[in-house]
């Protein structure tokens, strides 16, 4: 079906996944409300719909970690305020630990919570059992426990923010692709003047590429060059394993590559794989 879209737009944005659903929103938090959401398909459609959805908070620099903190605090309110649940649960997080390196850096780490201010402990195997009782710990010299970790479900959170975008004046317009972009000359070189979609052409002054997977192809529309592709990524869905618990925390082995979480009733297992096949 033919979507009628706004003839212009001060801004577009350009996917409709978690990240493309947020710009528009805080967009109109700013003040911001012309503003146009186009996705290709439905709402968390592409690479949202894949993702793990944990909420880590402590990162390597400070304006990250307030970052995530300011997001944390976002998936827990925004349910109030747009009437749609995000799954945001505050579960915490348990970094475990099987060499010596990894304890040094998970002791630099605990350090720098410290300096950001938030809450971190370095346990001993024996009470990292007692936080995370699935996983044997004979293997392990230490962990890190992160009680401000927690997990979203990615899609409801999408539609959270989609919805707080429309309230704040946003409009979305779902299966509409874009086919290229209009540009003029400008004083510091080309500029953005349109989106030419499947469906019509759309004046602008500004876009943002918010494509996921598909950001290079979208940059390449425009003569940008955007340094991303996508890669392999595994993960495993389990049946019901014993100890497992909705409130279960996030637990991460940086050295076997692999994070977990509940997921009704088993694991999701994912794999931060080292050299990822394009």
């Amino acid at each position: 079906p033919m979507v009628e879209l706004p003839s212009r737009a001060h801004v577009v944005v350009v996917g409709g996944g978690v990240i493309g659903c947020s710009v528009a929103y805080h967009l109109t938090k700013l003040g911001r409300t012309d503003v146009l959401l186009l996705e290709q398909g439905r709402l968390s459609g592409g690479s949202t719909w894949h993702a793990a959805g944990l909420v880590g908070p402590l990162r390597a620099t400070e304006a990250g970690t307030r970052l995530v903190q300011y997001s944390a605090e976002l998936y827990a309110r925004l349910e109030v305020e747009t009437g749609f649940a995000t799954g945001y649960r505050n579960v915490g997080g348990v970094i475990v630990a099987r060499t010596e390196d990894r304890m040094t850096q998970l002791r630099r780490t605990a350090a720098n919570a410290v300096a950001y201010d938030l809450d971190c402990e370095v346990v001993s195997p024996t009470r990292a059992q007692e936080l995370w009782p699935p996983m044997r710990v004979d293997d392990l010299l230490g962990a890190l426990w992160l009680p401000g970790d927690g997990k979203v479900n990615p899609a409801d959170l999408t539609q959270a923010l989609a919805r707080g975008a429309r309230q704040g004046g946003a409009q979305i317009a779902e299966r509409v692709r874009v086919v290229g972009f209009d540009t003029e000359a400008g004083p510091t070189g080309r500029r953005v003047t349109g989106v030419r979609t499947d469906q019509g052409t759309v004046e602008c002054e500004v876009v943002v590429n918010c494509g996921g997977q598909w950001a290079k192809a979208l940059g390449d529309l425009a003569g940008v060059t955007v340094p991303l592709h996508s890669a392999e990524h595994f993960y495993v869905v389990t049946e019901e394993v014993a100890g497992t618990r909705p409130d279960l925390p996030i637990m991460r082995d940086p050295d076997g590559w692999t994070y977990f979480k509940e997921e009704v009733g088993g694991l999701v297992v994912g794999g931060f794989e080292p050299d990822a096949k394009p």
